[in-house]
């Protein structure tokens, strides 16, 4: 199964709008791709089950209360940031990368679907002023230094069924690399979510920040 197909298997409640806009993914980046490579050229044909499925995990792990606010941090070409953006309509998302041509795509994606959401920066996270009910992020860096990127970037406040935090995609073996952390974190293992085997390694680590 590929394509929007895909996506509704697991969020079986999509709007005619969100579908809509999940299946015009697939052919702006394809065009995108062509001219800035933000995607392996391995994995665009993979696009919704190894991207947008993948950026989607972190919903099985929290459904985000209207009016969320939430940094995507090294987005790249918009993940996980857009895909989320399009399942929770009535959240913002700002979504940074040091990258200035891949902001140009993650601009270009989020007005060709219509997503007013969505705001992107080129910029690096130490330098976002904002502060964020999550920040969220697909693996771009070892855990302890993104944590000192991030951990003053949050609301007090707390709005969601879990408390204001990190939610980190990251796949394979994670022992070592988070003992440096020295903070909680929960892991949600996505298999227990998705049955395509590209899962099989891969998590959402939760890091509350109180």
């Amino acid at each position: 199964m590929q394509g929007v197909e895909l996506i509704k298997k697991y969020f079986p409640s999509l709007s005619a709008e969100q579908h809509r806009q999940f299946a015009m993914l697939a052919n702006l980046y394809q065009e995108w791709n062509e001219k800035i490579n933000v995607i392996s050229r391995k994995d665009i044909d993979e696009l919704y089950e190894r991207h947008v499925l993948h950026a989607l995990g972190i919903a099985k792990v929290v459904s985000f209360a209207d009016q969320t606010r939430v940094l995507d941090v090294g987005t790249g070409g918009g993940f996980p940031g857009i895909p989320l953006a399009i399942l929770f309509p009535q959240c913002h998302f700002h979504l940074v990368d040091s990258i200035g041509k891949k902001i140009q795509v993650v601009k270009a994606v989020a007005e060709g679907i219509g997503l007013t959401n969505v705001t992107a920066q080129h910029t690096r996270a130490e330098e976002v002023a904002q502060q964020f009910d999550f920040v969220v992020s697909r693996a771009v860096t070892q855990i302890t230094p993104f944590y000192n990127w991030v951990h003053g970037k949050f609301l007090k406040t707390n709005k969601n069924a879990i408390p204001n935090g990190i939610l980190y995609l990251k796949g394979g073996d994670i022992t070592e690399e988070f003992a440096t952390l020295n903070r909680k974190y929960i892991v949600y293992s996505l298999p227990d979510y998705f049955e395509e085997l590209f899962f099989e390694t891969k998590k959402v680590l939760f890091i509350p920040i109180k």
